[in-house]
């Protein structure tokens, strides 16, 4: 189950792949994070999955990530008298909140939060994007609007508005059930949708309270703008473009995408990119050129992890989607051109020990003949400041904790082992020589780099570095206790 490449894996499961045995099969394949979407499902439904992830994590040996996806407040028109109704450029519609079904000239939009953002000159999105709509003139119950795309609407269409920030909380009630299911349940990450400030990222990790690591989703404009302060108190981003694509001109999304992986990285903080990567796959067992293309691209910007959506969750070739991916970034990483553009973005600033020991770890790697770095941890922090080095070797981490591997799961090139709980140094080089021995990573004449804190078991404490042989007869006859 060793991994031949640094960038992960993230698979939705669904309808298409909730059994075991494939789950087991999507895992073989290189899926590294199982995503739960929580807009889909009963929580039956995801306890059953959750249980059948932890038992292949059994079978395997591997730290598996969990990824619990919330579904966010889903802004739709209501139903319509005749079903739908076709709009054309230049018509007059109305959004208000009556509760009378809809026509060819009015629907009811049951959002009062809407209307008390809105001012004349806003743009209305329906159906994603497919329609748009300019208000004219509103009030705190109606919007009169000009059809300035047109399109066929109809009953319960989602509703985006992506030139204002809405009085909308990230969590609804669904959301906040949903969160305390999941945490209750032992997921390892929570993904934040319809984030647009700070605030939604900090009411989410006061209800999660250290159970699950909090992703952001960007898929505002709103949290574009607000980016560096949403990072600063998530602990991880997705970078869902389905939606930015939706609410801001398509073109903006790549230089967007690109500028929002390379802050991750300098943050040392896990970043996924995500949506419509290999599309055609929910029906082809093969993908597009263009596809293959857009997962390199977010390959080489550096991000630590691609996910599959519906090509996993309800296509018809999920394993295969998965084998596409990875054989997609074993592609991209054994390109040379790869290594230059990684090592020129890289650019962040020291800012503590543990940085300096990091990136000193990752400069006697790359100028000496050593066979991998290899990282202590409690809380993760270590192993994510040599994940966002992105060295040349393998970074192995290891940790008596295994929700701190779990999440280590998703970050860029983590290899991830747990280690009985340590109280010396001697113990820690010795463990760290064997994994590396054990699982391919050194023989007999290779060094590997060991960085960790003393004492052991207090998170923030890196503050060692050795460099130790690999060498059987050492490693073998020390007692690591």
């Amino acid at each position: 189950m060793r991994r031949h490449r640094n960038v992960k894996i993230v698979a939705t499961l669904g309808p298409a792949s909730s059994d075991y045995e494939t789950i087991l099969a999507l895992a073989e394949a290189g899926a590294d994070v199982f995503r739960l979407n929580m807009s889909h499902g009963s929580h039956e439904d995801h306890r059953a999955r959750h249980a059948a992830i932890r038992r292949v994590e059994e079978e395997t040996g591997r730290p598996i990530a969990i990824l619990a996806d919330l579904q966010g407040p889903k802004l739709r028109v209501g139903p319509f008298a005749s079903g739908a109704h076709d709009l054309e450029e230049g018509d007059s519609f109305r959004f208000d909140l009556d509760a009378v079904p809809g026509d060819g000239q009015r629907v009811q939009l049951p959002h009062p939060e809407i209307f008390a953002a809105l001012q004349p000159g806003s743009e209305l999105l329906v159906n994603d994007g497919k329609i748009r709509l300019r208000v004219n003139d509103c009030g705190p119950d109606f919007a009169n609007c000009t059809v300035t795309v047109g399109g066929t609407i109809s009953d319960r269409k989602g509703v985006n508005v992506p030139d204002v920030v809405l009085p909308l909380a990230a969590l609804s009630d669904k959301d906040r059930d949903d969160l305390e299911f999941a945490c209750e349940l032992g997921v390892d990450w929570l993904a934040l949708s319809f984030v647009q400030r700070p605030e939604d990222v900090e009411e989410a990790k006061q209800l999660a309270r250290g159970r699950a690591a909090i992703l952001s989703k960007i898929e505002k404009p709103a949290a574009v703008k607000a980016f560096t302060e949403i990072l600063a108190v998530s602990d991880g981003i997705m970078v869902a473009r389905g939606d930015l694509g939706v609410e801001l001109p398509v073109h903006s999304v790549p230089p967007i995408q690109k500028r929002l992986v390379r802050h991750c990285r300098a943050a040392a903080k896990p970043v996924i990119v995500a949506t419509q990567m290999l599309e055609s796959m929910i029906e082809s067992p093969m993908p597009t050129r263009a596809e293959v293309s857009d997962v390199a691209t977010a390959i080489y910007e550096g991000t630590d992890a691609i996910m599959l959506s519906a090509e996993s969750a309800a296509g018809q070739y999920p394993v295969e989607a998965v084998t596409t991916m990875d054989s997609v970034a074993r592609s991209v990483e054994s390109d040379p051109t790869y290594r230059e553009i990684i090592e020129s973005s890289r650019k962040a600033k020291l800012h503590s020990i543990a940085d300096g020991i990091v990136t000193a770890a990752r400069e006697i790697a790359e100028t000496t003949d050593i066979a991998a770095i290899c990282a202590f941890t409690q809380s993760g922090a270590t192993a994510r400041i040599a994940a966002r080095e992105r060295p040349r070797v393998p970074i192995i981490a290891m940790s008596s904790l295994m929700g701190t591997l779990r999440r280590l799961s998703l970050s860029w090139g983590c290899h991830c082992f747990k280690t009985p709980e340590l109280v010396r140094f001697k113990q820690a080089v010795v463990n760290a020589a064997r994994v590396a021995r054990d699982h391919g990573f050194a023989d007999d004449d290779d060094h590997i780099v060991v960085v960790a804190g003393v004492p052991f078991n207090v998170p923030g404490t890196t503050n060692i570095l050795r460099i130790a042989p690999c060498d059987e007869r050492l490693i073998y006859r020390t007692d690591p206790d």
